[in-house]
């Protein structure tokens, strides 16, 4: 069955769609907390109580010893003293109920007490004496009676009856995550079973023909795409306490998605299609919510995730009466965009706090702190958007430094710290503007973050693997803005190192001289890190002959550019100028891309001919290396940054011969000079 593909994209402010879809919800008796089941107490860690949990015990439900020792009455210790010791004479537990001589009964840590008794003497304080008076010697139990010098006071070292619960007392209260200290409480208490929320069941359907699976991957073809969305999607539920169940993906046609949909809403409590939800030409997403229940939004005012569906399916709910039309249920659908990051902050902004509500408990909330953005960024009049930044403390002052924004870029996610949301309406951020970052990490993670912002090396991701295995709990966070912008950010004190490697084209020197022109009133230390070969990445065979600088006169082969202000382009414009080669003449000159794999990436997929960068992106991509240069690449550090107790392991690195070993490894690097500081 051949059907219609809605194209018209609404453009729904965010508070507006959910307030429609919580409305659709509200009507259809579907945004109330979910039934509860009764499960087993050591099952029920994470899970929400459906109802109040009262004590059936007291606890303790009798009058126990709270250490190893005797028990006595109060009364009879009075008077005791160093000089003028209380003899008190061992009993059974009933024998004293009648007598009132001074008597003691022994007792163990958790053993009740006898009627008669109202405190407990530790074993430590007392001396065992035998029927003579004299003391036992030699850890012997056989004695007759117990000395004691001090006196104690009533219901001391007792554990009184109901001390922890009484019975009927109130344990927990409904609509509480369960934690393992709770489920002590619970079991402590007399209970055995627990009743839950009912876990909410939600349905992924991942549609695509180009989709194929991850064990596909070896055997990847040009057009297919490794299907991991539907796992991250899963693993939200999953941490958020709801229970998925993964689709195999469904083709691009209509009918099989109308058939997958209705199939997951019998079972489910919630259905996500996954991709064909924005206007393509196999995009039938929103045709298929039409067609089997109610669409209430296409497209909201977001970014990323703008062309998100949110409907109800119906399905049939029987009534067991025959002959009579079965009413309708309405089950909620939400239509996830296919891009990696639209996916998985949909799953934040919609799915998490569905989840919340149908479980009880409060939306959750994450951390926020104040950060000062590093760089200028530009945004959509129209839509809220969700800026995925870096976090660090450098100084004083806590820094967000903005991370890629395409939504196809999921490892912007992995690095993420945060977002930062930049309201409709508003044009953009300024650097050095304060704004608010909602933290995927424990806010004390972010004072133990080294913050490098420079340029691109294979390297750092190396050292930030061995920063973590060195010193637990500090990490190295990099952000690639060329080697100028590195030293930019150290002069506004926005970083705590940048990466460099600048040719001073006079003097034959990297980044002394322009580390002298940027950073003119600071002390400064050149740490060196490695020397790399830099030359010409070609694809395999070198098809098209490049073997130098001359080459770049070719009109005929396309190549692509670093980005202004990193070291490899000024490189680039400094042979040129030698060459007296017009950067203009040279075909693919203003195509900028911000790192060497980015570059490989480029003349890999055949979108160009040649690129210049370093020989381990060349390798890392299968690519031939023509080797034009060997430079040097040092990590600029202040002073006061170098001194500092949050470098140290990363400086320690530098004389590591493990780490040089492994950085010697990989193709194109010399560490014969790392690690040698030079002052500036």
């Amino acid at each position: 069955m051949k059907k219609a593909r809605d194209l018209y994209l609404h453009d729904v402010p965010l508070a507006d769609a959910w307030a429609r879809f919580v409305g659709a919800l509200q009507a259809a008796g579907k945004w109330s907390p979910l039934p509860g089941e009764w499960v087993s107490v050591p099952e029920a860690a994470g899970r929400v109580t459906a109802q109040p949990i009262w004590a059936r015990l007291s606890a303790p439900h009798y009058h126990a010893s709270a250490m190893d020792g005797y028990a006595v009455r109060a009364a009879d210790t009075a008077g005791a003293t160093e000089t003028r010791p209380v003899v008190l004479r061992l009993t059974g537990a009933g024998q004293a109920e009648e007598a009132r001589e001074r008597c003691a009964f022994p007792v163990n840590t958790g053993h009740p007490l006898p009627l008669w008794a109202d405190a407990v003497i530790m074993v430590e304080h007392t001396q065992l004496l035998d029927g003579e008076g004299m003391p036992v010697l030699g850890g012997s139990t056989a004695g007759k009676a117990i000395e004691i010098r001090a006196a104690v006071a009533p219901w001391e070292h007792v554990r009184p009856m109901g001390e922890d619960m009484v019975a009927t007392e109130l344990v927990l209260p409904a609509n509480h995550t369960l934690r393992p200290v709770d489920l002590g409480a619970i079991v402590g208490s007399g209970h055995t079973q627990v009743l839950v929320r009912e876990r909410p069941r939600v349905a992924i359907i991942p549609t695509g023909t180009e989709l194929v699976s991850v064990t596909d991957a070896r055997s990847l073809k040009p057009g297919e795409i490794i299907e991991f969305n539907s796992i991250v999607l899963g693993a939200q539920i999953t941490q958020w306490g709801g229970a998925a169940t993964r689709w195999q993906p469904v083709p691009d046609e209509f009918a099989a998605i109308r058939s997958a949909v209705l199939e997951a809403a019998q079972d489910h409590h919630l259905v996500l299609v996954n991709a064909g939800s924005s206007a393509g030409t196999e995009d039938y997403t929103a045709s298929v919510v039409a067609d089997v229940g109610q669409l209430l939004v296409h497209g909201i005012a977001v970014r990323p995730g703008h062309p998100v569906i949110l409907g109800t399916v119906r399905r049939a709910r029987s009534t067991g009466g025959e002959g009579s039309q079965p009413p309708t249920d309405e089950i909620p659908i939400i239509g996830v965009p296919g891009y990696p990051v639209s996916a998985a902050l949909t799953g934040e902004m919609l799915v998490q706090p569905l989840l919340d509500r149908w479980q009880g408990r409060p939306p959750a909330g994450l951390p926020e702190i104040e950060a000062v953005m590093t760089r200028q960024v530009h945004s959509s009049v129209g839509d809220d958007e969700f800026l995925r930044v870096s976090v660090g403390k450098v100084g004083d002052r806590v820094v967000a430094t903005p991370l890629s924004r395409g939504a196809g870029t999921i490892s912007t996610l992995v690095r993420a710290d945060g977002t930062v949301t930049i309201p409709r309406f508003v044009e953009g951020l300024a650097a050095g503007e304060r704004v608010r970052v909602r933290l995927y990490r424990a806010p004390h993670t972010i004072e133990n973050t080294i913050v490098a912002i420079g340029s691109h090396d294979l390297t750092l991701d190396l050292l930030a693997q061995h920063v973590a295995e060195r010193a637990p709990g500090s990490r190295l966070s990099s952000a690639h803005v060329g080697s100028l912008g590195g030293l930019v950010a150290l002069s506004r004190g926005e970083a705590h190192l940048a990466g460099s490697h600048l040719l001073d084209p006079d003097s034959g020197e990297y980044n002394l001289s322009y580390v002298r022109r940027y950073l003119p009133n600071q002390e400064v230390r050149l740490v060196t890190l490695v020397e790399r070969d830099q030359g010409f990445l070609v694809p395999p065979g070198n098809p098209q002959g490049i073997w130098g600088w001359d080459d770049l006169r070719r009109e005929e082969i396309r190549f692509v550019n670093r980005q202004r202000g990193a070291g490899t382009r000024l490189l680039l414009d400094y042979e040129l100028g030698r060459r007296g080669i017009s950067p203009e003449s040279v075909t693919g000159y203003r195509r900028q891309e911000f790192t060497h794999l980015a570059v490989a990436a480029a003349v890999a997929a055949g979108a160009a001919d040649f690129g210049l960068g370093i020989r381990a992106a060349a390798s890392a991509l299968g690519l031939d290396f023509v080797q034009l240069a060997l430079e040097q690449y040092d990590l600029v550090i202040p002073l006061q940054h170098f001194d500092s107790h949050l470098l140290q392991p990363l400086l320690e690195l530098l004389s590591d011969e493990r780490f040089r070993t492994a950085v010697r490894g990989m193709p194109g690097y010399n560490v014969s000079r790392m690690g040698r500081v030079t002052l500036v």
